[in-house]
């Protein structure tokens, strides 16, 4: 971790502008920027408090409820409310869950790539029990298609939640992947970096991973898993949920563990478009550096309309405003109020 001091000379022209969106001339004029760097995989966050304060052009008020319902009202009988009639299904057919049903992406980019629609419209909708079904409904759907295609291994589980965090259908749905000959690069580099560090220590990466962020507070324990406020986050207040020793992602106290994280996320810190993503080993195959694991981050406001990504997250470090320490804080609050299905 490194600390610098970023100092400028704004005019005195711009001190009521200054004051009104940041509270104070002197907090500009000296601002602090911390950069943290995980040494083992080189993930690295630039955390610039400011930059959550900064202005932005066009889009009114971002946070409106009344704004978000209107828009999702005005898109209900899309495709994916009739999904039997407005999905094609999987050349082997469909896997029905308790609040959802499976089709076929139409413009796939796996070997299998399927769209898992929730029953209802809504896609902020939703409560423990049908994220617990959801990851249900997707190993279902994994299962389907390997009975097919054994040679399919490389699991993956995407929920994209409006179209802030790249969804281009309102109605609530996720989707999952299905391929062969390796994992997704960016699972696979993690896997090599985890197994680096257990050659050169002996340690689990994991594992002191999760004990960095035990010893910092910035962790919640969730029964099946553990909830960590990510010290490196690629954008705003991502979380990372990492199943316990012995605890696979077929386990419900794992599936209602992200269903608990999932609602505090929406209702605790008010996010309404995020990406969330499940990475686990391929199936049937046992990674001693990796167990399942959901990571999921903050995409912004729906109706602001400067892009949260930038030259800087594509090409050099994720900039971000988020307070990790907080992030734990109002999760944890938040947790101990939401209880399992069971």
């Amino acid at each position: 971790m490194r600390t610098d001091v970023a100092r400028i000379d704004p005019p005195a022209s711009m001190d009521t502008w200054l004051v009104e969106h940041f509270g104070s001339v002197d907090a500009v004029r000296e601002q602090t920027v911390v950069r943290v760097l995980d040494r083992v995989t080189l993930d690295g966050t630039v955390f610039a408090p400011l930059r959550a304060l900064r202005p932005v052009d066009g889009g009114g008020d971002g946070t409106a409820e009344d704004r978000l319902a209107a828009e999702i009202a005005a898109t209900e009988g899309d495709p994916f409310c009739r999904p039997l009639e407005g999905t094609p299904a999987a050349a082997w057919g469909r896997v029905r869950g308790a609040s959802a049903v499976s089709g076929a992406n139409a413009a796939a980019y796996d070997a299998e790539h399927g769209v898992l629609v929730f029953d209802g419209h809504d896609p902020l909708a939703f409560d423990v029990a049908s994220v617990a079904d959801l990851l249900t409904l997707g190993r279902q759907w994994a299962d389907a298609a390997r009975a097919v295609d054994p040679s399919t291994d490389a699991y993956l589980f995407l929920w994209n939640c409006l179209w802030r965090a790249g969804g281009s259908i309102i109605h609530g749905h996720a989707q999952t992947l299905l391929g062969r000959g390796g994992h997704h690069a960016r699972i696979e580099r993690w896997r090599r970096d985890a197994a680096g560090y257990a050659a050169a220590t002996g340690r689990s990466y994991l594992d002191d991973l999760v004990a960095t962020h035990h010893d910092l507070g910035l962790i919640a324990d969730l029964g099946g898993a553990t909830l960590l406020a990510s010290l490196t986050p690629v954008k705003e207040r991502e979380l990372w949920l990492v199943a316990n020793d012995g605890v696979d992602d077929a386990d419900l106290a794992f599936r209602e563990a992200v269903g608990r994280m999932a609602v505090a996320y929406r209702d605790a810190l008010g996010v309404r478009a995020f990406n969330l993503v499940l990475w686990c080993p391929p199936l049937d195959e046992s990674w001693p550096e990796l167990r399942p694991l959901v990571r999921i981050v903050d995409r912004g406001a729906p109706f602001v309309r400067p892009s949260d990504i930038g030259a800087m997250e594509l090409f050099a470090t994720p900039v971000v405003g988020s307070d990790p320490f907080e992030v734990a804080v109002r999760m944890r609050a938040a947790l101990a109020g939401i209880r399992t299905v069971a």
